[in-house]
């Protein structure tokens, strides 16, 4: 009888532009100013990607780095799951023109959307893969070029976002150890508070559609606000229930860095201590589906993340979507 195994991380990555884009900057194309933007967000300065290069630029670079991290060559490769609100075109999937870029022969490859929540969802799928035995080795992208998809004209979501790609290689590792339960969900009643109104086969693209801005991001930010708070925290005491831990057995949490305020109301009903809060959203903005595996990366890198952490990677979309994952760390 083949011994029991768990699942986890076995190598990360991520990269960012080197274009930094500060709130002052910002001051010049929009009614806003630096003081007005950190008090509310929490953010000092975002990444942009120059305008020749695409979502699979950042995805491959951040790929490599993950599949150097874990030791595994290329072609070890059994699957690439992108999860992206920007992908490189409607089709082919990003996955696929990142399979190529890479050189991976002999892998599957799909795209996942699922907005901010888009990392966990695909950590999620990738787990579920190798628990069943389809695949061994599973690489995970979340790769986002949200200043392509920006009105820099609305001073209420242009100051929020930036560009940026995580990328995990997820793989067996030791019984009980990876990881150790898992909580996605959605609540599509939300759709309009956060979406990418043209483009799709609903509204396709038209002089029109253009004219109207219907191409960039649209946003309710109080009703993206109040959701956000109450689905961090329900997932992440979930997630823990589910294995009856409580939040003294968890070491670090990492949230989506999408607002400073969400990020410390969810920290405040979980009762967790703020140093044990993995932030990085200052210098980042809001990546979407990249954060969580940006902030994951620089976490592991900078040695704070250590084996047999106890760690929540956390998040909510678009959707309107939400998920959490807890990882006892193997590396």
């Amino acid at each position: 009888m083949e011994r029991e195994f768990g699942v986890g991380i076995i190598g990360t990555g991520s990269y960012v532009p080197s274009n930094i884009m500060t709130n002052k900057d910002l001051e010049k194309l929009v009614d806003t100013s630096d003081e007005w933007i950190t008090t509310r967000t929490g953010i000092k300065e975002r990444r942009i990607l120059d305008k020749d290069k695409s979502t699979s630029f950042m995805a491959k670079i951040a790929a490599e780095r993950a599949i150097a991290s874990s030791g595994l060559n290329s072609q070890d490769i059994d699957l690439i799951i992108v999860a992206t609100i920007t992908p490189d075109m409607a089709f082919p999937s990003t996955a696929c023109i990142v399979q190529e870029e890479l050189g991976i022969k002999n892998a599957a490859a799909f795209d996942l959307e699922a907005a901010c929540t888009g990392f966990i969802y695909a950590l999620t799928n990738a787990y579920a893969y190798i628990k069943s035995g389809i695949y061994k080795n599973v690489l995970v992208i979340s790769s986002e070029n949200l200043s392509k998809i920006m009105d820099f004209k609305d001073r209420n979501t242009c100051v929020l976002f930036g560009d940026g790609a995580g990328a995990v290689v997820v793989s067996q590792v030791e019984a009980d150890k990876g990881i150790l339960s898992m909580d996605i969900g959605a609540d599509g009643s939300g759709a309009k508070f956060l979406n990418q109104p043209a483009g799709g086969s609903l509204i396709p693209s038209s002089e029109e559609s253009v004219k109207n801005k219907l191409h960039f991001i649209k946003m309710e930010g109080n009703s993206v606000f109040k959701f956000a708070i109450k689905a961090m925290t329900k997932s992440s005491k979930k997630v823990m229930e589910d294995i009856n831990f409580t939040i003294k057995d968890i070491d670090y949490l990492i949230p989506h860095q999408a607002n400073m305020r969400i990020i410390e109301g969810a920290c405040k009903r979980l009762e967790i201590d703020k140093d044990k809060v993995c932030i990085n959203l200052d210098k980042y903005g809001n990546m979407s589906a990249a954060s969580i595996p940006v902030a994951l990366d620089e976490a592991v890198r900078s040695g704070k993340i250590k084996k047999n952490d106890n760690i929540i990677l956390v998040g909510f979309g678009g959707g309107l979507t939400w998920g959490a994952t807890l990882i006892k760390w193997t590396l």
